[in-house]
């Protein structure tokens, strides 16, 4: 058992709950945000008033319930084929949300692992892992990752590979950064002089102290996860076609903006709103989790 004396500066449940009130606004906007998107994609079959692919033809292009000619039943209006748009919102949020989820999870997962052992070993190890996050950061990321999903194919998994390959340097750079800064403490030193190995070390004392870090790297990365998924179904070449996507809807809208707008602004906004969400919970949570602002 290690001697807490030389434990890092981890947060105690009182200092976490006097972050949270330092979050100020911006948390709170953000977990606002973020919980009524990831409500909405939860509770989606039970929500959306009709079947995203269901199809009338008779009631295409009908404007929003508030507008002349809109009706109660489609509350957003219907898309070129009669499709519910609000529907098609609900259900685009899933996949989004999705994607978002399972994408920062596995980058967060590959670029701590790759941090944590750079900073830890440093050497020729922190040489070759820095080479290789400087080699993949100089190409454009959107760019790098429209080519990996066209090189693997259309599908959900070929978005969630393509965002997992090229984020993951960001979580590794920032990870290995701040390793070899908490190394240098005092805490680290003690736990060096009491003779644990180098993994003991990480486990028990680095890793801890990286938590609020991670955690608002994690909620940024959603949000960029969320507009990778956009531009590759803007593109085409994300999930099927009768899958419901906010930039899958974003094209079809641009196909009859002048006749009906709104197809196109709902995604858009459902997109700008997400991502601000998510930004804003990240830099909330970096202002809330801050051991530096805590002190």
């Amino acid at each position: 058992m290690v001697d807490l004396a030389v434990s890092g500066p981890i947060a105690r449940p009182s200092q976490w709950r006097a972050g949270f009130a330092r979050g100020g606004p911006r948390l709170w906007i953000g977990v606002g945000l973020v919980g009524f998107f990831v409500l909405i994609a939860l509770l989606a079959p039970l929500l959306a008033p009709h079947d995203p692919i269901e199809q009338d033809l008779l009631s295409a292009q009908l404007p929003p319930a508030w507008m002349q000619g809109g009706e109660v039943t489609f509350p957003l209006g219907t898309d070129s084929l009669g499709r519910c748009v609000l529907s098609r919102l609900m259900y685009a949020a899933r996949t989004a949300i999705a994607v978002a989820l399972i994408a920062a999870s596995l980058a967060a997962i590959i670029g701590i692992a790759f941090g944590l052992i750079a900073g830890m070993f440093g050497g020729w190890i922190d040489q070759v892992v820095s080479r290789l996050i400087d080699v993949w950061m100089a190409f454009p990321p959107v760019l790098l990752s429209i080519v990996l999903a066209a090189v693997i194919g259309a599908g959900l998994t070929s978005v969630i590979a393509a965002i997992v390959v090229v984020d993951w340097t960001r979580f590794a750079r920032v990870v290995r950064a701040e390793t070899m800064v908490q190394l240098q403490r005092d805490y680290a030193s003690a736990a060096r002089a009491l003779g644990l190995s180098r993994g003991q070390i990480l486990r028990l004392e680095i890793l801890p102290n990286l938590v609020p870090l991670i955690v608002t790297l994690f909620a940024v990365e959603m949000g960029i996860a969320i507009l990778v998924e956009v531009i590759l179904s803007f593109v085409g070449i994300s999930v099927a076609g009768d899958v419901a996507t906010w930039g899958g809807m974003i094209v079809e809208g641009r196909q009859v903006i002048y006749q009906a707008p709104w197809i196109m602004a709902f995604p858009i906004g459902c997109v700008i709103l997400s991502v601000i969400g998510f930004n804003l919970l990240g830099d909330g949570l970096r202002a809330a989790l801050d051991p530096v602002q805590r002190r």
